[in-house]
């Protein structure tokens, strides 16, 4: 008989409807393990953890548990990029070349840096032969993305740049400030915030690391897919094993669009920097007049890599009515901004309440934008609000 999931943590009495939907999904066997949070105006309303580390169900989720948040990276990875363009230091409508003259190869160079941050520059992944394995190669990796030409004119449509996002952000960063993306990181957003966040993942943390477990395949048929379509030429460039989030390589590798490791909680501390108009205990990130870019519509239409409607600002997908609605209940117009990870991880930011919501787990859903899990705790969430 399986052992029943513990729930921990903390949650104001009018989110116990969350705690329950919570001890559900966990009970169920629907989520292995996991963790909650909502930060409402810089107060924790809730702050929960449970299930288990292991797909054995031997070793509890603990509070100090972190996991693999894949392409949650990306919102933490582009707040970097904002927060430099807050100093002065990156123009978001310059091209990218300005920063990374090598990136003006191929014909790129009218690709702006708005293009990287939005999904837009027609760079979604690289060209042929590349292995996953060589995304830890940071050096060789970013110089093949400089030398190759763009799959789409930029700046015409988003094709998400699913694996691609941190080499293609972080060499802007780094050539920017000479620190490599994940030092940025460390050193000015997780430090100064004491947010439990690391692009991979230390070797002395692997020991409180949840593997990732793998969801079922994508339901998506390569073998439909026209060869030079950015769907396939994304999806083929990498293709990505789930498994690999769980080898030391991967760990120690930098890249800013898949390996973070973090939990609900310390990703929630870093993000509520856009709902709380950039500043968290006293620390500022951004002005209010750069997180005004954040909604400034870049693309809006059939994503060319997901296949889906989607809606893209600067750095983070915006409400859109077709594609997880639940994420603004009060509609398209809300300014509210979010972004998730591969099996469903989310981080949702609401500049008009002042609400952020985080879910980070560990087994993997089918899909790459949230889940039925992730649905099921933002509307309870959104359900116990004014």
């Amino acid at each position: 008989m399986t052992a029943r999931a513990l729930i921990s943590g903390t949650c104001e009495a009018r989110f116990e409807p969350v705690r329950a939907a919570f001890a559900q999904q966990l009970d169920s066997g629907n989520e292995l393990g996991a963790s909650l949070f909502v930060d409402i105006d810089g107060q924790t309303v809730l702050d929960l953890w449970g299930g288990w580390r292991d797909a054995d169900r031997n070793v509890a989720w603990t509070e100090d548990t972190i996991t693999n948040v894949w392409s949650t990276t990306k919102t933490i990875t582009n707040l970097a990029a904002l927060m430099l363009v807050d100093r002065g230091k990156i123009d978001p409508h310059a091209p990218v070349a300005t920063y990374w003259p090598e990136f003006a190869a191929g014909g790129k160079e009218r690709v702006l840096v708005r293009h990287l941050l939005a999904h837009t520059s027609g760079v979604s992944g690289w060209d042929p032969p590349f292995a996953a394995r060589d995304m830890y190669d940071w050096t060789s990796s970013t110089a093949k993305l400089a030398a190759q030409r763009p799959w789409w004119e930029p700046g015409t449509s988003s094709g998400y740049h699913a694996a691609n996002q941190g080499h293609l952000v972080g060499e802007v960063v780094r050539r920017v400030t000479g620190k490599p993306l994940k030092q940025f990181v460390a050193e000015e957003i997780a430090g100064p915030l004491g947010a439990d966040f690391q692009i991979g993942a230390r070797e002395e943390d692997w020991g409180r690391i949840a593997p990732v477990v793998p969801p079922p395949p994508l339901a998506v048929d390569l073998g439909n897919l026209p060869k030079e379509s950015p769907a396939f030429r994304t999806f083929t460039g990498p293709a990505m094993n789930p498994a690999a989030a769980n080898t030391p390589e991967w760990r120690r590798a930098d890249m800013g669009a898949t390996n973070g490791h973090g939990n609900a909680r310390s990703v929630a501390r870093i993000m509520r920097a856009l709902s709380l108009g950039g500043t968290v205990n006293g620390v500022k990130l951004l002005s209010p007049e750069t997180i005004a870019l954040v909604f400034a519509e870049q693309s809006h239409g059939v994503d060319l890599v997901l296949g889906v409607n989607l809606r893209f600002g600067i750095g983070y997908a915006l409400p859109e009515a077709r594609t997880i609605p639940y994420v603004s209940p009060r509609g398209t117009d809300a300014r509210v901004c979010f972004w998730g990870g591969w099996g469903g991880s989310l981080i949702v930011m609401d500049t008009e309440s002042r609400v952020t919501i985080a879910y980070m787990m560990n087994k993997m859903a089918p899909g790459i934008i949230g889940s039925d899990r992730s649905e099921s705790y933002v509307r309870a969430i959104h359900a116990c609000l004014p």
